[in-house]
């Protein structure tokens, strides 16, 4: 997670209150070209970002607001995106809320973001040109479905039209993102302006990105230089406000991948030395906690390495709140459930009965091993 400055005002105790990034949508909806071979980071859990805010705060750190940016697309699973906001909400009623996104999916649903509570949008918008969407994205997947590139970049450039309009109806300020990659889609960048103040856009920030080339080797395509930035920076100022991307000394950082050995997340006990982890293939955390039948445990032997213990049988689904309690029965030896996704009510029955849900869509082993304080031991083989 990321901590920025933010810069209009002091407070009394000469503290400039802060804005804070946090990376809890955990599924993307388009694949950058330039984004490697990594696989997408870890989203950190609800509870462990609202732990860290709450740890901030009793510091003395006053925040002004809240993004919901990352590692996936807060788009692509909205009914958790919206759980997300009213907690944020709730807890936080002073704070400023927003959201970045691709904006697939945006114009349906401006209104009722709106309604949760969320008051900006920062839109990533680096083409307008369908014949360049391609060259920076691998896939783009427009409600989940699984459709050409070529339909799918013309499906969001018109997609992002419409996000706009709907956001400026709902009363949600919209800033613009841009993306600047060298040889790629610099000729996009004062159409994208244009277009932006037509629309009603309160501002633009231009960033510098590096990229590789389309040879068959990956060879690396150079920053774009500031002699550059500046230019393009000064076209797109004909048409419309340039902002600087938040800048300034970073008070604190902690990143997805870290979420789990940094932040406040449950631990060990006596009592629950255990955790329980929902996958199909035994490899993957990719069950939902509804539709789940068993449980892969996984505790620690006498050395102290985390292993498979069993595969546990849980309740049928159905049955509502009874299922969760005789959930938390089966599973009393596990301080965490590992699930890929699961509704807030589950999650509250089971976290008041102290077994918590993280949601993942990780590796089974590598979360298992963070979590019991490793990460670099090796893997133990039952």
């Amino acid at each position: 997670m990321t901590l920025i400055p933010f810069p209009d005002k002091k407070t009394g105790c000469g503290k400039a209150p802060v804005w804070l990034t946090l990376p809890v949508a955990p599924n993307p909806a388009a694949r950058s070209r330039f984004s490697g071979d990594e696989k997408l980071p870890q989203a950190v859990p609800l509870y462990g970002a609202m732990t860290w805010v709450e740890d901030l705060q009793a510091r003395g750190i006053v925040i002004a607001g809240m993004e919901i940016n990352g590692p996936g697309d807060p788009l692509a699973s909205l009914p958790m995106t919206l759980e997300i906001v009213d907690r944020l909400r709730e807890k936080h009623p002073e704070c400023t809320l927003g959201m970045t996104t691709l904006g697939l999916g945006l114009a349906d649903h401006a209104e009722r973001l709106k309604q949760h509570g969320v008051s900006k949008v920062t839109l990533l918008m680096d083409a307008r040109n369908p014949e360049v969407v391609p060259k920076l994205y691998t896939w783009i997947r427009p409600a989940k479905r699984n459709i050409s590139l070529a339909q799918a970049a013309v499906t969001l450039i018109e997609e992002q039209t419409k996000a706009i309009q709907a956001c400026r109806a709902a009363g949600l300020e919209v800033v613009v993102q841009t993306t600047v990659y060298s040889q790629i889609n610099e000729g996009e960048v004062a159409e994208i302006a244009r277009l932006a103040a037509d629309l009603g856009v309160a501002a633009m920030t231009l960033l510098p990105g590096k990229g590789w080339s389309e040879n068959d080797e990956k060879l690396p395509l150079p920053w774009p230089t500031p002699e550059k930035m500046a230019r393009l920076s000064a076209a797109a100022a004909a048409h419309i406000t340039i902002i600087e991307p938040l800048a300034g000394e970073r008070l604190g950082h902690i990143t997805a991948q870290e979420s789990c050995g940094t932040m406040a997340l449950p631990k060990a006990t006596a009592a629950r030395p255990n955790v329980a982890a929902l996958s199909s293939n035994g490899m993957d955390i990719d069950l939902h906690l509804g539709q789940a039948i068993k449980a892969l445990i996984y505790g620690p032997r006498e050395d102290g390495l985390a292993c498979l213990l069993e595969a546990r049988d849980l309740p049928e689904p159905g049955g509502g709140a009874s299922r969760w309690q005789k959930v938390t029965e089966v599973l009393d030896d596990c301080f965490v459930l590992l699930a890929e996704s699961a509704g807030q009510k589950p999650r509250d029955i089971l976290g008041n009965s102290g077994l918590p849900v993280i949601l993942t869509d990780d590796n089974v082993e590598g979360t298992v091993d963070v979590l019991f304080g490793g990460g670099k031991k090796s893997k133990c083989k039952k």
